[in-house]
């Protein structure tokens, strides 16, 4: 059954609860709602409570003017009091960057993994994500959000072929109507670096994790944030890419939020 909290500035978080045991909430990516992760939930449901939400801007949840990273922390720390007052944070791609600052922030996160965060490992990457950002801030200005999603998609290293087919699928008109919110989850990747000092501040044991069939950078990326907590861990599921398989992705994180 969905459900609804207030965040600090006053805008409405949808989510969904399924499942009994410790709390759980999942923090999806970009070009995602709550049910993109829904078949994980249903996974960790058999030991777990688990959560997923809506994040602003997107789904059943509302949006408030101007956008920061704060408020999006805000609404996890809503969310986490409505739940009960601590949680474990699983987080995928650039919802494991948010996953990260809220528990740096001091929330009341027991334990906090995180799955592929595209952080740049190179200068020429970082400069990738900048030109990126310009061009989207620019997409987005002027109403183009067709053209914000392609960016984006381009960005992903989808080629143009699965870009076009995608324009033409019955899913792009859902990927537009959350184009905003690329510029949302653009924010929470912050330079595109490792955010080493931040992530030294997190007070939880932390699972970095990526997909032994993703590129190497992935895995680099992964180790360094394992290697900038004070309590952080590394681990490769072999065969997995970006899109990562529920039935293996939960047995993995099953095992670190009840260690």
């Amino acid at each position: 059954m969905e459900k609804t909290t207030v965040s600090r500035d006053g805008t409405r978080i949808a989510y969904t609860r399924t499942g009994r045991g410790p709390t759980v909430v999942l923090v999806s990516g970009a070009l995602s709602t709550g049910g993109t992760m829904a078949p994980l939930a249903a996974a960790l449901a058999d030991r777990f409570d688990v959560t997923v939400y809506d994040r602003r801007g997107r789904g059943e949840s509302g949006d408030t003017a101007p956008y920061a990273v704060e408020r999006e922390v805000e609404d996890l720390a809503a969310l986490i009091d409505a739940l009960g007052g601590e949680v474990s944070l699983f987080g995928v791609s650039s919802g494991g960057a948010l996953a990260l600052r809220a528990a740096a922030s001091g929330l009341p996160v027991r334990r906090v993994a995180v799955y592929e965060v595209p952080y740049a490992m190179d200068d020429a990457t970082a400069r990738t994500g900048a030109e990126y950002r310009e061009r989207l801030t620019e997409a987005l200005g002027q109403g183009r959000h067709g053209d914000a999603v392609e960016l984006f998609l381009r960005l992903a290293g989808l080629g143009e072929e699965m870009i076009q087919g995608a324009r033409r699928s019955p899913m792009w008109a859902g990927m537009e109507s959350v184009a905003p919110s690329l510029a949302y989850d653009d924010a929470v990747m912050g330079d595109n670096r490792v955010p080493r000092s931040e992530i030294a501040s997190i007070a939880c044991p932390l699972l970095a994790l990526a997909g032994g069939a993703s590129d190497g950078w992935w895995h680099e990326a992964a180790r360094a944030i394992a290697d900038a907590a004070p309590d952080g861990s590394y681990r490769i599921l072999e065969g997995q890419t970006h899109m990562v398989e529920p039935g293996v992705l939960a047995p993995v994180l099953t095992e670190f939020f009840t260690r």
